[in-house]
């Protein structure tokens, strides 16, 4: 199987840069998962939504993503979202305490579930 150049790229900072042989996004039309050659495509990430990157030597990467965009060609994916923290970097307690804050704004509430889903997928075998 072919491999991609990926870059998960935050405003404040890029995460992750390397060769991946599948990605998975939640966009804004649904989850979509893309490996070397997909048709170019540009697509609107979700508001607490979680992207998976699987590296070549078979490590997955999982991160909660907080808006933003993802473009792909036939051999880059480059994710630039507004917000991202890697799954293992994830303060549960925090993120559980945000969801149940009745003063907490529904924007950071979608970023504390991303952040939750980020944490359930990475535990996933």
């Amino acid at each position: 199987m072919a491999d991609m150049s990926v870059d998960l790229v935050a405003i404040e900072r890029r995460l992750w840069s390397g060769q991946a042989s599948f990605v998975s996004a939640q966009t804004t039309e649904g989850q979509i998962g893309i490996l070397h050659g997909h048709e170019p495509v540009l697509g609107q990430l979700v508001e607490g939504g979680v992207v998976t990157i699987v590296g070549t030597e078979g490590e997955r990467i999982v991160a909660a993503v907080n808006g933003g965009f993802f473009s792909v060609t036939g051999a880059t994916v480059r994710i630039l979202a507004e917000t991202a923290d890697f799954a293992d970097d994830v303060d549960v307690e925090a993120a559980r305490a945000v969801i149940a804050d009745p003063n907490a704004s529904q924007q950071d509430k979608n970023a504390a579930e991303g952040r939750l889903r980020a944490v359930e997928l990475s535990a996933r075998p």
